[in-house]
């Protein structure tokens, strides 16, 4: 693999970016600076870690970055129930999001699991 943009984690990541900033224009302009902000920083450092960390040059580091990935994923996961529970979002947007979420956490975890096979086997 040449680039972590043929990574179909780091794919899917971006379409979830995409898929938050569409979702969250719609939330009240008195969040701008509050969940609209932190929703967005952290669905947005779900890719960028996966980049990041795939730039690096040990195996050892790039599982470190999708560990905070996932941690990533769960701080997310937070601020999405938090927007289904202030009525932000509906229960089917809400559960569309929570379905491609754990479909990364799935494949992040996947991912970690083949890197750390490789560093048992090196």
């Amino acid at each position: 693999m040449k680039t972590y943009k043929e990574l179909i984690v780091w794919q899917k990541s971006m379409q979830l970016v995409t898929t938050i900033y569409k979702i969250s224009k719609l939330f009240p302009s008195d969040e701008n600076f509050g969940l609209t902000s932190q929703i967005r920083r952290c669905t947005v450092s779900i890719p960028s870690n996966i980049a990041e960390g795939f730039g690096r040059n040990s195996t050892k580091n790039f599982i470190r970055f999708l560990q905070i990935t996932i941690r990533s994923l769960f701080e997310f996961q937070t601020q999405i129930e938090t927007a289904l529970n202030l009525e932000y979002i509906k229960k089917e947007t809400y559960l569309n999001v929570y379905n491609n979420r754990r479909e990364i956490e799935a494949m992040l975890s996947g991912l970690i699991n083949k890197l750390n096979q490789k560093i048992k086997t090196t």
